[in-house]
This record gives structure tokens, sequence and C-alpha cells, in this order.
């Protein structure tokens, strides 16, 4: 982690939490955390909580995300949620091409360039996500997978875009399994990520920009990963569902930021 980027946790609590869970939620991390200011906090729930989640925050130090949009801004796209709607509810940030996407949904790198476009054209802060399978990385791929991600996920940005632009790394073997990359592992490939944003947008551009690590960060590992030179964050998936486990992350993660 470098002094130039500021931490930052965001919790993908993905089909989970109704609207009263998620006010009991996000009322007992108001608690935890009010007195947080050198990690930026991020939550992003289900879609049907976003508005609601957006007044009970209002004036808190913990901001709101959404988990995808869809690139059209209106029409005949039964089902999707566009960025202006998603602005207009609250949210500040929008996770687009995780893995699960990828993975269930069938997102390539040309629908994530879209939706992270969109999400700029909607004053919406992308977390865009980059990461290879298992057998990917078995097989000795890691790198040629996460290059031709970038390169496809970022066609035809400008480093002022980009500037504005959070990727998240994540390992898919490594999320919702219990396994971790190590940190000397998590560190190769966010160094590599920065490398090759810094190839096509320059070097003052790779250098601002915030690179999380994703799966299964927990409060016992979050501080070795943030040690590390190019990671910035996380995003966390599971342990982001309890109020005391994601604030442990959070408190965990300000104690490197400190130092």
């Amino acid at each position: 982690m470098s002094p130039l980027r500021k931490p930052i946790i965001v919790g993908n609590w993905k089909l989970n939490k109704t609207i009263k869970e998620a006010i009991n939620l996000v009322t007992q991390l108001k608690r935890l955390l009010a007195d947080m200011d050198v990690v930026d906090m991020v939550v992003c729930p289900p879609f049907t909580a976003i508005s609601d989640l957006s007044e009970v925050l209002m004036e808190s130090n913990i901001r709101l995300g959404a988990q995808d949009l869809y690139w059209e801004e209106k029409g005949a796209f039964t089902g999707e949620v566009s960025g202006s709607l998603l602005k207009e509810a609250g949210a500040e940030f929008v996770v687009i091409g995780h893995s699960e996407r990828r993975q269930f949904f069938h997102e390539t790198n040309e629908t994530v360039n879209k939706k992270t476009k969109a999400a700029l054209r909607n004053g919406l802060c992308p977390i865009t996500c980059v990461g290879e399978l298992l057998a990917e990385r078995e097989s000795g791929k890691t790198f040629q997978v996460i290059e031709n991600q970038l390169k496809g996920s970022f066609a035809g940005f400008s480093p002022a875009e980009m500037k504005q632009v959070i990727v998240a790394y994540e390992p898919v073997w490594a999320i919702g399994t219990g396994k971790v990359a190590s940190p000397a592992q998590a560190q190769e490939a966010h160094a590599f990520i920065r490398r090759k944003l810094a190839e096509t947008f320059g070097q003052e551009t790779a250098n601002g920009l915030r690179i999380q690590y994703g799966g299964s960060v927990k409060a016992d590992n979050i501080a070795d990963l943030m040690r590390e030179a190019d990671i910035d964050g996380a995003l966390v998936g599971g342990a982001s569902l309890d109020a005391q486990s994601f604030a442990d992350i959070v408190r965990n993660a300000a104690l490197v930021a400190v130092k």
C-alpha cells in the first residue's frame, strides 16, 4: 500500500439482506466505524435496498455502491438497471465484471467495457474486476488472462477516465472458497496490473489508481495483504455481511495505513 493512495474497503453483499436487514447492518456499521477517516468504506447491497440505505447513511462516513448496472440509459431492457437510476437512488460506486457475473451471466470484457463507460458517464465510480480461474493459474496463464481482461475492459479509455476507476483483482479460485492468495501471490498480480496500466495510460495514472484484492478476505488476513506495496484495499464478500466482521477488517486495514 502506498501513501499516495487512500485505502478502500468495499463490502459486496451479493444476493443477501432484505431492506430491514440491510438497514440494521449499516446502522451497526455507522456506530462501529463512526471515527474512521483513514480508510474509505463502501457497502454494496442488492438494488432493492440502495434507496433506503442512502437515507440511513446520509452524512455518514460510509458510502454506497451497487453490484452491477446496464450500459443503456433507458429502453426495452427488462430487468436491467441503468447508471442514472442508481445515481438517483443514492449510489456512488458500482461493481462491474465480478467473476460471478462473468461466470453465471456470461459477462465479457466487451460488456464490462460498456458498463464501466456507462458508470463514468453517470458520475459513478466503477470498481472493475479482473482475475483468473484455478485452471488458468495452474496452467500458468494467470498473467495472460489478466492482461487480456485489462485490455478488453479498458479499451478506448483515456488516462483521465482511468484515474476515476478502481480495479479489483479477484482470483476466482479464492472467492468464497476459504482459499486466499498469499500476500506474495496477490502482490505479484497487483504489481503486474499496475505495470500494464502504466504501459497504456502512463505511470502517473497507474501510480494513483487504487487496486483492491478480493477473495476470502477476513479480519485475520487483511493486514498482511495491505502491507504489500500495490494492494490498496479489499473487495469483501461474505465477511461484509456481519457488522463486527466488516468493522474489524476496516480497522485492521487502518492499522497498516497509519504506520
